[in-house]
C-alpha cells in the first residue's frame, strides 16, 4: 500500500514530544478509540496501546470494545483487514502507516493461489464447486467432515495473509489459522481432505505437520509459485499430504542450529524457545517451540535465575527480559532482527492519525470490499471454531 508523506510537523517531532502528543489526544477522543500494539512494536509505540497481544489476540481485541468509533491497530496491513472483517462496520480501523506490510503475506499472492488450486485440480481431481454465497455465521460456517474419498484439497491459510487469500479459503472450504491453532486447524482440514495446501509460510506447516507425525519427505511438498506444478512431480503432489507453499518470514528464518550450539555451549543450563516460522532444523534442535503468547507465557512462567535464549522479534525479546529481570533472556541471533515492516509504525504516524481523529477527520482506513470480507469472516469464523 502506498503511504504520503507526512506533513514536515510531523515528521520532525521528537520521541518525547509525539508521546505527550499523542497522549492529548487520546484524551480528547476518550472511550471513541481502541488502540491496539502488536507485540512486534517498539516501545515507543506499546506504550500507548490499549491492548498489545499477537495478531490473533488482538483480532479478538479489536470486537471487545463495541462502543468505540475508531480501532487504531498498530501492526501490519493483514492485521488491520482482519479487524476490519471481524468488527462491524459502525467501526473504523485505522493504519497508522499503511505501507506497513509483511514481507511474508506478499509472498502468495491471489493469483498465484489460484493458478496453484487449478494445476492441484488437472493432477488430484477437481475440487467441488464452491457456494454461490457465503453462509452467515448465524447459519453455521463449519465445513462438514468428509464423506468417502473425501476432497482433494482442503485451503489452509496462516492468518498473516492478504484478506483475498482469506476470502479464497473460506469459499474453498477451508480455514485461517494461527501459530498456536495451526495443529488443530491442520486436524481438522485432514478430517474434510485428503491433502492441505498451506500457505504462505511454509516453515509453520512443515514443523507442525512434523510435530503431528508426518514425514517431511514423504508426506510434504513444496510448492514454488514460479514452477509448473511448483517444481514438483505429479506423484509426488498425489503422494503428499500436505503442499506447503514457498514462502517465510524474513525475521524467523535467520536462526540457525549454529546460534543455537553457540546459546548452549555459552550458557550450560539455557533453554532454548522459538517461534514454529523458524526453518526445521532449529525447530528440532530448540527445547520447546510455539507462537508469540505462548513464548511470553513460558518465560514469564519460568522459575527466577532460568536463563532462556529465545528465537523471535527483538523488540518482544528485549521487552520480555525488561520485564523478567529475575531472568536472562536473550534473543538467539546476536545481530538486532526487528520486523522492519512492523517499525514502519513510527509514533510521528501514531500522533498523525490520533491528532486527524480528535479534529474530526478519518486518515488511512482500512476498509475490506464486502464481496471479499464476506467469505473472509467465513474463513476467520472457522479459525475461531476450530479454537486453539
Amino acid at each position: 500500500m502506498f503511504q504520503a508523506p507526512l506533513p514536515s510537523e510531523y515528521a520532525e517531532l521528537t520521541d518525547d514530544l509525539a508521546a505527550g502528543r499523542i497522549e492529548a489526544a487520546k484524551r480528547a477522543l476518550g472511550s471513541r478509540l481502541v488502540v491496539l500494539g502488536h507485540h512486534y512494536q517498539r516501545d515507543e509505540i506499546i506504550r500507548h496501546a490499549d491492548y498489545r497481544g499477537d495478531s490473533y489476540k488482538l483480532a479478538k481485541d479489536a470486537g471487545a470494545h463495541p462502543e468505540a468509533e475508531f480501532i487504531v491497530f498498530c501492526g501490519v496491513h493483514f492485521m488491520a483487514e482482519s479487524a476490519d472483517i471481524l468488527t462491524p462496520d459502525s467501526q473504523t480501523v485505522i493504519l497508522p502507516n499503511l505501507a506497513a506490510g509483511c514481507s511474508m503475506a506478499d509472498m502468495a499472492g491471489i493469483f498465484q493461489v489460484r493458478s496453484a488450486w487449478k494445476q492441484l485440480a488437472a493432477v488430484v481431481g477437481v475440487p467441488e464447486s464452491p457456494p454461490p454465497t457465503p453462509p452467515s455465521v448465524s447459519e453455521g460456517t463449519n465445513h462438514p467432515p468428509k464423506t468417502e474419498g473425501g476432497a482433494p484439497v482442503v485451503p489452509v491459510t496462516y492468518i498473516n495473509s492478504a484478506a483475498n487469500l482469506k476470502a479464497f479459503v473460506g469459499e474453498h472450504g477451508g480455514t485461517v489459522c494461527t501459530s498456536t491453532n495451526a495443529p488443530a486447524a491442520l486436524r481438522w482440514a485432514l478430517e474434510r481432505g485428503d491433502k492441505v495446501l498451506f500457505f504462505p509460510d511454509q516453515h509453520l506447516g512443515r514443523n507442525t505437520a512434523y510435530r503431528m507425525g508426518f514425514d517431511p519427505d514423504r508426506d510434504m511438498a513444496l510448492w514454488d509459485p514460479f514452477k509448473p506444478l511448483g517444481g514438483n512431480s505429479a506423484d509426488h503432489l498425489r503422494q503428499a499430504k500436505f503442499i506447503l507453499w514457498k514462502g517465510h518470514c524474513s525475521v524467523h528464518k535467520r536462526f540457525t542450529v549454529e546460534q543455537v550450539e553457540r546459546a548452549r555451549a555459552e550458557f550450560p543450563g539455557v533453554s532454548v524457545l522459538v517461534h514454529p516460522e523458524c526453518p526445521l532444523d532449529v525447530f528440532k534442535a530448540a527445547d520447546l517451540a510455539g507462537s508469540t503468547e505462548y513464548i511470553i507465557k513460558t518465560v514469564e512462567a519460568a522459575p527466577a535465575g532460568s536463563v532462556w535464549a529465545v528465537g523471535t522479534e527483538i523488540n518482544l525479546v528485549s521487552r520480555l527480559a525488561k520485564e523478567n529481570p529475575d531472568k536472562t533472556v536473550f534473543c538467539l541471533d546476536p545481530q538486532i532482527c526487528p520486523c522492519s515492516t512492523m517499525y514502519r509504525i513510527h509514533p510521528s504516524f501514531l500522533c498523525w492519525v490520533l491528532e486527524n481523529l480528535a479534529a474530526g477527520t478519518v486518515v488511512n482506513a482500512v476498509r475490506v470490499p464486502e464481496a471479499i470480507a464476506a467469505w473472509a469472516r467465513v474463513a476467520l469464523q472457522r479459525m475461531l471454531d476450530v479454537g486453539p
